[in-house]
């Protein structure tokens, strides 16, 4: 498919879309490179941006035009308010949004002159989004066709969201970020799609990784039968700069494996682009978009992305992603 094509999509999306997670003040800094053990170098501002794995999925997926709710907890300090404006803004309904005592979540960020980063994540209220809650939102969730979930929520929370919803005929995507490679049996069985990365997905499947990252020459219709035996039918493999795997053992021979072409960009700082990328995924499924088309989307939406600075802040609108690849 060529690009005029695939970016059609973004005039079809239309579909609701429910978020439970994580929302993070980002602390971040540019320097030329990312600090050693130890060391101490020298960086540019610092700049304080709206995150959180859940929080960029739902802005990632207003953006480009799903109806969008967001569930989860925020602090009493000031970065609450400037965290629900940032949603917001980007066209996230927050109503439903707890208010919590003690600090948001915050994430402090280094990114190098190469658009790589280190993150480290405190939860602050984001440990705070209790199955009680979510039991309380459940006519809120389930009129949603989709739910994006991850994992800096507890995980019982997330377990109970994705059972619910799952019981009510509510698509579950699950991204396994921040990773854990012992998925609770309930939560898998709850969860329609798992979205990783190929070191993820080669760890929670015990399959070594190919030499020198050589992920063309993968066996991965090995990887495809070992996912459904661990149990998801249906997974999305990212791999960074290299596009991405759609595995359906469901579908044709043929095509339970489908490798997504990478857009290439010159990247400028890759914060949040694996969560825009989940973001369109989302969107797209809740257009009735398939698996492969919303994946091939979701392409263009991360590279996008991968232009700007920050998470949420480099985000693009349906606009804007046809104005750069048209």
């Amino acid at each position: 498919m060529s690009a005029t094509e695939i970016l059609s999509a973004l005039d079809r999306i239309h579909g609701t879309v429910s978020v439970i997670g994580s929302m993070n003040a980002d602390y971040t800094v540019t320097a030329q490179r990312l600090p050693g053990p130890g060391e101490t170098i020298t960086g540019g501002p610092l700049q304080l941006l709206p995150g959180g794995k859940s929080g960029n999925q739902a802005a990632a997926a207003a953006k480009i035009g799903a109806t969008v709710r967001m569930f989860g907890a925020v602090g009493s300090d000031s970065n609450a308010d400037f965290l629900l404006e940032q949603l917001e803004n980007a066209g996230v309904d927050v109503s439903n949004v707890r208010r919590v005592l003690g600090p948001s979540g915050t994430t402090v960020i280094v990114v190098d002159a190469d658009g790589e980063n280190i993150i480290v994540y405190s939860p602050g209220s984001n440990a705070q989004v209790t199955v009680d809650y979510v039991q309380s939102m459940k006519d809120e969730l389930v009129s949603s066709s989709v739910l994006g979930l991850c994992l800096e929520s507890p995980i019982e929370t997330v377990t109970a969201a994705a059972r619910m919803c799952h019981e009510a005929g509510v698509k579950v995507l699950l991204n396994d970020s921040p990773f854990t490679p012992t998925i609770p049996a309930e939560l898998i069985e709850a969860s329609d799609v798992l979205l990783v990365n190929e070191h993820e997905m080669a760890q929670l499947l015990g399959i070594d990784e190919p030499d020198n990252d050589d992920w063309d020459g993968f066996d991965w219709e090995n990887a495809a039968d070992r996912m459904a035996e661990y149990g998801f039918k249906e997974a999305i493999v990212t791999l960074g700069g290299d596009g991405s795997v759609v595995l359906d053992t469901a579908a044709q021979p043929g095509q339970r494996v489908v490798r997504i072409a990478p857009v290439k960009i010159d990247a400028v700082d890759t914060t949040g682009c694996g969560d825009s990328f989940m973001g369109t995924v989302l969107a797209g499924l809740a257009s009735g978009f398939s698996l492969q088309d919303a994946a091939r989307l979701a392409s263009y939406v991360s590279a996008y992305a991968a232009t700007g600075y920050g998470a949420q802040a480099s985000y693009g609108t349906a606009a804007q992603i046809k104005a750069k690849f048209a």
